[in-house]
């Protein structure tokens, strides 16, 4: 009989490429993929500690899948078991610990597990350190083949006083650049029209890697599939971005207009003390310099406010800032405590209310200038990959420069790529006229 399996994802978008990848890797063996709700032979939780509440959420939905599926093979897999092996092997009804490194392998210690009589927890957990070797998943989702994330780096070194993630995802890896092209390669032909290059700290791409390696050659490296119509690359930092990747946007036009460059504060007391590697007037210089290089490209960013520390000064003045950066989007985060950094310890912890003052805040200049850069689009032409019909006669999708874009259309038009021209705003996005396929 067909053994099933399902999926649980806490976290973020890596997390989420790595249990897409996860799930093909079951698939290809012949398990069937069935809803985390609807009970099955083995649960997989992929689990987040980016904050302590995330630590509680993947404790939660691992008793959950516990509970909900008391016969099945119970296996958790991500930062959680990474950071705290002992602590979630010590969860009744955990069967199997996988760490940050061993999940190529998935398959063969799950098939494993199910033959043996379970009696303690089988744990997969290593120290990660620069000599451990990047994990080659696949990219790609099983249930969508419209856009495909393909993790090309992970971990970080550069220890933020607020982050854990340098301890659950480890030192600086990368994807090699022949992977890369074989791997966008193999997507494109599965029929993928944007492939979206992600990593844990993107623009160190390269560094364990040939001495000059830079996110430029990986970037280079996937633009060599002729058949790829769209590239997209994930968050990365402002002091990273350097001129010859700039260059792409404009020689090569299936490179997305859009960068996501973190800014977190705009208060260089506060970023010092978040151990951030650039004072806002880099940063600044730096947005002037990408525009300048590529006119019309959107910039997004993530704001954390209530950093400890942080002064009812100190906020005024990161309002100040973003609003001289003009950004896109911004993602806005109250700051949230992690147990293990040095900022958990800091003095001076900002009360709950005033964080959320705070956020609410910002976000109501984020919304000023969302609906600014939208408004900057009425009349021009975007390029928009058809998602999904949203009503009969009506579909959305997602423009290069990351905007969402509702037009006239039918659920034929779904992965197709479409050019459109704006005529108005719609909900968080901008509404549009078909001009042409592309």
């Amino acid at each position: 009989m067909q053994k099933t399996i399902a999926f649980y994802t806490l976290g973020c978008k890596v997390n989420q490429s790595d249990s897409a990848s996860m799930e093909a890797l079951f698939v290809r063996e012949g398990f069937k993929v069935v809803p985390f709700t609807a009970g099955a032979d083995v649960v997989v939780v992929n689990t987040c500690v980016v904050t302590n509440t995330g630590q509680h959420k993947s404790r939660q939905i691992i008793n959950r899948a516990v509970r909900k599926n008391p016969d099945a093979l119970v296996v958790v897999t991500g930062c959680y078991p990474q950071t705290a092996p002992e602590e979630v092997a010590a969860i009744p009804g955990v069967d199997l610990l996988i760490g940050n490194q061993d999940r190529p392998h998935i398959v063969e210690l799950v098939q494993a597990a199910l033959t043996q009589t379970r009696v303690d927890t089988a744990s997969y957990v290593h120290k990660l350190t620069a000599n451990t070797h990047f994990e080659e998943l696949a990219g790609g989702n099983e249930a969508d083949k419209t856009r495909a994330y393909l993790k090309i780096q992970e971990g970080c070194n550069q220890f933020c006083t607020y982050c854990i993630i340098p301890y659950a995802r480890g030192p600086l890896r990368s994807r090699s650049l022949a992977n890369i092209t074989a791997e966008v390669q193999r997507l494109v032909d599965l029929g993928y029209q944007e492939v979206v290059l992600i990593g844990i700290h993107l623009g160190c791409y390269g560094r364990d890697l040939a001495p000059g390696t830079t996110l430029y050659d990986a970037v280079a490296a996937a633009l060599k599939v002729q058949g790829l119509a769209r590239l997209r690359l994930g968050s990365l930092e402002s002091v990273e971005v350097e001129d010859r990747l700039l260059q792409l946007f404009a020689t090569d036009k299936r490179l997305c207009p859009h960068l996501h460059l973190p800014l977190q504060s705009g208060c260089d007391k506060v970023l010092q003390a978040m151990h951030r590697p650039y004072t806002t007037a880099k940063f600044l210089q730096m947005l002037q310099h990408i525009r300048s290089l590529v006119p019309g490209i959107a910039l997004t960013t993530d704001v954390i406010v209530g950093f400890p520390g942080e002064t009812e000064a100190d906020f005024a003045a990161t309002c100040a800032f973003v609003q001289q950066c003009g950004f896109a989007k911004m993602h806005i985060f109250p700051y949230s405590e992690r147990q293990g950094t040095p900022a958990a310890a800091l003095p001076e912890q900002v009360p709950e209310p005033v964080k959320a003052e705070r956020a609410h805040r910002l976000a109501a200049l984020d919304e000023k200038m969302h609906r600014a850069y939208r408004e900057s689009l009425l009349g021009h032409k975007l390029r928009v990959l058809v998602e999904q019909e949203t009503a009969p006669g009506l579909v959305e999708g997602l423009s290069d420069n990351y905007i969402r874009v509702q037009l006239p259309g039918s659920a034929a038009w779904c992965g197709k790529l479409v050019t459109v021209r704006v005529t108005g705003l719609a909900g968080e996005g901008v509404q549009g006229e078909p001009t042409g396929q592309v």
